[in-house]
């Protein structure tokens, strides 16, 4: 596990290890395994590797990533995205919690994302927004659909609680609105009921010939 960044592997792509696809672009990418491994997984004492490898990791473009792979995975010996094994036990602790923004947008644009349980949360009150059905939802989490649409149902249930506390009035019924429109129409838009006027018996027939009565 520790070789995976220096590795010339494609990503595996499997979601209990999260999206991989920041490896290639890491600063370490293709080190000598032998020299990452001294640098990244050195003894806790050997403060000069600490400082190679923390100031390699400071030019890294992809170090938020990598944090947080190793947050994800429970890795925790060496320096991932800056920071040592010490550094990231707090961060370990409150993973459940984490919230990252970032994250969440990177899931809705399809990317295989390792969500925190507060980050899970977010995704689902936002799929509900957006009118995601519960095989849609349960396709992007990995879920059945009877679970999705159980989440779905709740999620439901926050808003309309949160709207009844907020006191956000309910949208009036549509078809009470378009009723009184019916009865509200000109007398000469109505059809013409009245009976026709009969002839009267002086008149001359248009089919009659000439110079017969009618």
């Amino acid at each position: 596990m520790r070789h995976i960044t220096a590795h010339t592997t494609p990503a595996t792509g499997l979601r209990g290890i999260g999206d991989t696809s920041w490896q290639p672009h890491g600063a370490c990418h293709g080190m000598d395994l032998e020299h990452a491994d001294a640098t990244f997984f050195s003894l806790p004492r050997d403060h000069e590797a600490i400082a190679d490898a923390k100031e390699l990791c400071a030019l890294c473009p992809v170090r938020r990533d990598c944090l947080n792979y190793a947050l994800e995975n429970d890795l925790k010996e060496g320096v991932w995205g800056g920071l040592t094994a010490a550094e990231r036990r707090p961060w370990h602790d409150g993973l459940p919690h984490r919230l990252d923004y970032s994250r969440v947008v990177a899931f809705f644009n399809g990317r295989d994302v390792h969500l925190s349980w507060a980050e899970r949360q977010l995704v689902i009150d936002h799929a509900y927004v957006r009118g995601w059905r519960p095989d849609r939802l349960a396709a992007a989490l990995q879920i059945n659909t009877k679970h999705a649409r159980d989440l779905l149902r709740q999620a439901a249930n926050k808003v309309s609680d949160r709207d009844r506390t907020l006191g956000v009035p309910r949208r009036k019924n549509a078809k009470k609105k378009t009723a009184p429109a019916t009865s509200s129409r000109p007398a000469t838009a109505r059809p013409n009921t009245q009976q026709p006027v009969s002839r009267p018996a002086t008149s001359t027939p248009a089919h009659a010939p000439l110079g017969k009565a009618a």
